[in-house]
């Protein structure tokens, strides 16, 4: 049956206003310096590059509110030939089970990093480590909301990681400090999703990193998930970077910033561009528009988004819905596609 236009209003009203809650946060941003001098892949970081490169943010919970129990954070670099990426974690028990690579290695205590080259939230890498060393890597072609293919069989060809432990492995029996992972991943393979250059010298890449920590039993000392009384597992604890504001990994578009410069530079020198503030306010329409089945043609309120009109529309096409609109700030056209992707149009 169709909707009246007073009833299609008071739907796209509550999408705009009450559905909505509040703005995306501003995702958080790093600094990759190119690195000076060989490393070596020990899960140590002793080299002068890692000493140099700068700490991120501590890991909050992915939801944006709550502190983690343990400490999480990370460093990046890079040169001609990798990514490198080094992640230290605190933890009293460490243990791990899974070996085989391309299994799910999140049903263990691990780190994960999220890639997105072009930012258009298509054709991204997953990255998984367990502190076996065990990887699980995979390509996707869209995210789970728009259907795409999870290409598992994808493996980044050329990787080397490393993890060291401050304690002991599968002891029950003691307390430990911790455990740390050094990655270095190809850019070659990284390019495999990239329509620009690698390295994105001076550029941005979207990338997130995600901490999943489980609770534990112990059986016969033997650590493992830990269960409620159905016998069905407690949730685990997702610790990110940037925060997704929704426990969901695969919304590329609230992933952290990392910009990839030549020599030092200050984090405060670094500037998100102008037309991603519109972007984030674009998918923040998407995903609820995602929710509807009967949209029509509809233009949105203007919204002020740093000191400018931003006027939304949305388009009805055979396959989906069209959200676009004109940048104030680079004049060109923005677009999610009826696919979810977003393209950029002079």
């Amino acid at each position: 049956m169709p909707k009246t236009p007073n009833l299609f209003i008071a739907m796209v009203t509550c999408i705009l206003f009450a559905c909505t809650g509040t703005a995306q946060q501003v995702p958080k941003t790093y600094v990759a310096v190119k690195a000076k001098g060989q490393l070596t892949i020990d899960g140590l970081a002793n080299e002068v590059a890692w000493k140099n490169a700068k700490w991120t943010s501590d890991f909050i919970d992915i939801e944006g509110t709550l502190t983690p129990k343990y400490r999480t954070r990370v460093k990046m670099v890079w040169d001609d030939t990798y990514l490198h990426f080094y992640a230290e974690m605190e933890e009293p028990h460490i243990w791990g089970t899974l070996k085989q690579r391309d299994t799910v290695i999140f049903y263990n205590n691990d780190f994960e990093i999220f890639m997105d080259p072009d930012g258009d939230t298509h054709n991204y890498m997953e990255f998984e480590i367990n502190v076996l060393n065990t990887i699980w890597d995979l390509y996707l072609t869209k995210p789970y909301r728009n259907q795409g293919n999870v290409l598992n069989h994808w493996n980044m060809e050329g990787v080397i990681s490393a993890v060291h432990i401050n304690g002991t492995l599968n002891n029950s029996k003691d307390r430990d400090k911790g455990w740390a992972v050094e990655i270095s991943i190809p850019w070659n393979v990284l390019g495999e999703a990239s329509k620009g250059t690698v390295p994105p010298k001076n550029q941005f890449w979207r990338i997130n990193f995600s901490r999943v920590n489980w609770q534990f039993d112990l059986e016969n000392d033997r650590y493992g998930r830990k269960k409620k009384e159905n016998g069905k597992y407690e949730p685990e604890y997702n610790w990110v970077w940037s925060p997704q504001e929704v426990i969901n990994m695969h919304e590329p578009e609230r992933w952290g910033y990392v910009y990839f410069a030549e020599q030092n530079l200050q984090q405060d020198k670094v500037v998100i561009p102008d037309d991603d503030y519109i972007k984030w306010y674009m998918y923040e329409i998407y995903r609820k528009m995602m929710q509807e089945n009967e949209m029509e043609n509809f233009t949105y309120p203007p919204k002020e988004i740093k000191g400018k009109s931003i006027v939304v529309k949305i388009k009805k096409e055979l396959k989906g819905y069209v959200v676009y609109t004109k940048s104030p700030f680079s004049g060109k056209q923005l677009i999610i596609d009826t696919d979810g992707k977003f393209i950029e149009q002079r």
